[in-house]
Parts: structure tokens; C-alpha cells; sequence
């Protein structure tokens, strides 16, 4: 059986099977599947009025999300397991990645194994834009430093800004690893430029929004996001030159207060890295959501 590769004029179909059901995970996204094709090798396949995303590296075969379509069958999983096998002579690198905690009983009624990956975090986004509580107080005291203290631009994302864009993330990437000796944390940061790369060569052809923050007309700061659902928009990049005070406070909080349409906002997952996570918990989610693998027991 032979898979489909993926490309930009997949878009209208992906976005079909996506909208079957209403998701909370970040990954359930357009944008964030395309993203992906600097680092894996990412094809798909209908199955069982089904839509399997199939991602590939050096490692194996793995089904990026669950099947997608007007609901999960045991026929479309089994046989994308099938297909993994033909792919992954380890056979336990075959799974699902990032099914949905409203599913596990479906995939535990078929005698599979759901275990816990991540969570993203979701925030309210009338806090997030108000920041009035005492929760938010050092947040709020960032936000007024860099007001008081910066004359400053705050302007949406053009094409003629992407050659500063990948000028500032590399200055952003250096301040990041003089701050860490994590080698992981340091993989993600050439992984996150790769697909930033993607996201503005393509950024007419996505649904984002991208904000700027100039300072005497150089770039300091810039953000990217999608729209996940009618409630949720995703928040997919933030980079700020890190010597600025208050500018990440600023610049997140400018953007929510321009997403009055939505209620929630998601600062996806954290990656298993504890600093990661020790600021979007600065954020007070209101929900963690959870992502699961789905495997074959032992």
C-alpha cells in the first residue's frame, strides 16, 4: 500500500478530516503538522474513511495522531498498525502519538495500551490580557517596566521581516545556551529554527497571525500562533531578545488582548523540560490537557 506525500496542496484535505471533531491539543492542526516536515518525512493514507498521518526518521514509522474522521475505528487503527510493522523492524516502535484522553476508552476496549506523554497548558485569555490578580503581579510589573522604559513598535508580521526574524531567533537561541547545559533543550532550539524556517517561508499559505515589537526600528521581539478551535488559539512561537525587561511579558500580553474572539489560550507542552515548564505554570493554566501513546502491550 503506498502512502501519500505529503504537500501544501493537502491543506483543504487535512483540514476536512480536522474539523470532524473539535480539539484541544495543539498538534490537532494544519500548521502544526506541516511544520514538522523539516525533521520527519510525513505521509498519509485514507483509511477506513480515515485520515493516518504517518511520520518518518531515522528511528521507525509512527502515526503522528490518531485516526482522523467522523469517529475512530478499529479497522482504520489495526491496519495502520499494519502498515507501521511493514515499515519498523523493531515492532515496538509502531504507535500512535498524541491521541486524545476522550478516546483511551475506545483504544483500551481494543486490548491497546494508552500511557501519558505530555500535557499542553491552556490559559484563560481574559487573564492573560488583564493580568489584574495578585497571581499575575510580577508578570504585570514586567509589563509596566518595559512600557515606562522603551519607546517602542508593536506592528504586524510582513514578509520583509523575515531575514530579522532569523537574525533574532539566532541571537535569542545564543542567549538560551549560555543559560542551559541541557543537551535536549539545546536540540530543540536547532530543531525549533528549522521549522520556524518552514513557518515564514510558508506564511502566506497558513492561517497564522505574527506580531513584531520594534525598538528604534530594530527587531526585538515577535510571536506566532493559529487558530485551533472557536475557542482556543494556539500561540506557537514567542522570541524576545532576553537582555530586554518586561518585553516577553509585554509582547504575550499585547497579543491576547488582540484574540478577544477567544477563550482560551494554548502555550502547547512544555517537552519534558523542567524550565520550560516552570514558566507556563508562571501562566496559571486553567487546564492541563493531556496526550497519550498508543501501543500494543507487551
Amino acid at each position: 500500500m503506498r502512502l501519500n506525500k505529503l504537500s501544501s496542496k493537502d491543506k483543504t484535505k487535512f483540514n476536512k478530516y480536522l474539523r470532524y471533531d473539535s480539539h484541544e491539543l495543539s498538534v490537532y492542526a494544519w500548521e502544526n503538522i506541516y511544520l514538522w516536515k523539516g525533521l520527519f518525512e510525513i505521509s498519509w493514507l485514507e483509511i477506513e474513511k480515515s485520515l493516518c498521518i504517518f511520520f518518518q526518521d531515522q528511528i521507525g514509522v509512527f502515526l503522528y495522531l490518531s485516526p482522523l474522521g467522523k469517529k475512530i475505528t478499529a479497522e482504520a487503527v489495526f491496519e495502520s498498525f499494519k502498515i507501521l510493522d511493514k515499515f519498523n523492524r523493531n515492532k515496538e516502535i509502531s504507535r500512535i502519538e498524541n491521541a486524545e484522553e476522550k478516546d483511551l476508552e475506545f483504544y483500551r476496549g481494543l486490548g491497546l495500551e494508552c500511557v501519558q506523554k505530555s500535557s499542553d497548558y491552556l490559559c484563560s485569555r481574559k487573564q492573560l490580557a488583564e493580568l489584574s490578580s495578585d497571581k499575575f503581579k510580577s508578570k504585570r510589573a514586567s509589563f509596566n517596566y518595559f512600557t515606562k522604559h522603551y519607546h517602542f513598535e508593536y506592528a504586524p508580521f510582513t514578509k520583509f521581516d523575515k531575514d530579522d526574524c532569523f537574525k533574532l531567533y539566532k541571537l535569542w537561541a545564543e542567549q538560551r545556551r549560555g543559560n542551559t547545559k541541557d543537551d535536549a533543550y539545546r536540540f530543540m532550539l536547532e530543531d525549533s529554527f528549522k521549522t520556524l524556517g518552514l513557518l515564514l517561508d510558508n506564511y502566506q499559505d497558513f492561517n497564522c497571525l505574527g506580531r513584531l515589537v520594534r525598538i528604534e526600528g530594530e527587531l526585538k521581539g515577535f510571536t506566532f500562533g493559529f487558530k485551533l478551535n472557536d475557542d482556543t488559539f494556539c500561540v506557537l512561537y514567542e522570541i524576545t531578545d532576553l537582555s530586554i525587561k518586561g518585553l516577553a511579558q509585554f509582547i504575550f500580553r499585547e497579543f491576547c488582548r488582540e484574540l478577544s474572539d477567544y477563550k482560551y489560550i494554548n502555550i502547547m507542552d512544555d517537552s519534558g523540560l523542567e524550565n520550560l515548564k516552570r514558566v507556563k505554570l508562571s501562566y496559571h493554566p486553567v487546564k492541563l490537557v493531556p496526550a497519550f501513546i498508543i501501543k500494543r502491550k507487551a
